[in-house]
């Protein structure tokens, strides 16, 4: 999928990278599908902070696997916002409550956080 077999020296990319580009993919599409589940429930579900940090979580997920798959230098930064937007939105979906779409949400938040988390702190 990310061309593993190919050797391109500096350009190519981790395993641990390849991962956190996944889970970022996910968590994206994830938080996308849960929006449209909160917005259905209402109240507390639909509260406008609560869903601005879904959209913030999903847009910077989509950011940091475009980061990291062009090798960008700037991907530590991008990596760790996007590490602490997934952690702020799991903890938001935990406050809302956690039936099964929330669950689902909140673990692709915690995922991506933690596959973020390590190249985040590759900043010098």
């Amino acid at each position: 999928m990310f061309g593993t077999s190919q050797s391109s020296g500096a350009h190519s990319m981790s395993q641990d990278m390849m991962q956190a580009v996944q889970e970022a993919h996910r968590c994206h599409t994830i938080c996308v599908e849960t929006i449209g589940h909160c917005l259905q429930m209402g109240g507390d579900h639909a509260s406008p902070e609560h869903i601005k940090i879904m959209m913030d979580c999903a847009q910077i997920c989509t950011t940091s696997a475009d980061f990291m798959t062009r090798m960008s230098r700037m991907h530590p930064q991008v990596c760790g916002v996007c590490a602490d937007t997934c952690a702020a939105c799991a903890e938001s979906c935990e406050q809302v409550g956690a039936d099964e779409h929330m669950q689902r949400c909140i673990e692709a938040c915690r995922a991506c956080e933690a596959a973020c988390r390590p190249h985040a702190q590759t900043a010098a």
